[in-house]
């Protein structure tokens, strides 16, 4: 396991949820909903907590079917992804499989009482955090960096 705290971001259309992990890579913990209407006012404070944080890289979740394909919703989130890497380079933006990430935050958030009015803005904060601990499970138990990096293209 490479150490080094991590980001992950799990970009909706309304909001975008941000969470980070500890410098060793064991926990995924929320850090802020950003609002995602303004895509470059949101590019700017995603670069912002990259600087603030200083991740050995940028996990970002990949909507897709159930079934694996992608939708324009995946290509939203790639054209998305790869802007973010362009504004933060040198840092690596990966792309990780994000299905059931807002399902399963969804589900953890009633569990422990909190109503959906409520947990609106946390949802994806909680998604987030479902992404990055995936993603930091599947470097523990495979010893590679989890998806795929995003190429800069200049």
């Amino acid at each position: 396991m490479r150490r080094g705290r991590r980001l992950a971001v799990d970009v909706g259309d309304a909001r975008i949820g941000v969470a980070s992990s500890d410098p060793d890579g064991v926990l995924a913990t929320p850090v802020e909903t950003v609002p995602g209407r303004d895509v470059p006012a949101a590019q700017r404070r995603l670069a912002a907590l990259v600087a603030e944080y200083e991740p050995l890289e940028v996990v970002v979740g990949l909507p897709r079917s159930l079934k694996g394909g992608e939708g324009p919703a995946a290509a939203k989130v790639r054209a998305f992804a790869e802007e973010l890497a362009r504004n933060i380079t040198p840092v690596p933006v990966r792309l990780v499989d994000e299905r059931m990430s807002t399902v399963t935050a969804a589900q953890g958030m009633r569990a422990s009482g909190v109503s959906s009015k409520k947990g609106r803005s946390r949802i994806d904060q909680a998604a987030a955090v479902v992404i990055l601990q995936s993603a930091l499970e599947t470097e523990r138990t495979s010893g590679e960096a989890p998806g795929h990096c995003v190429e800069v293209v200049v």
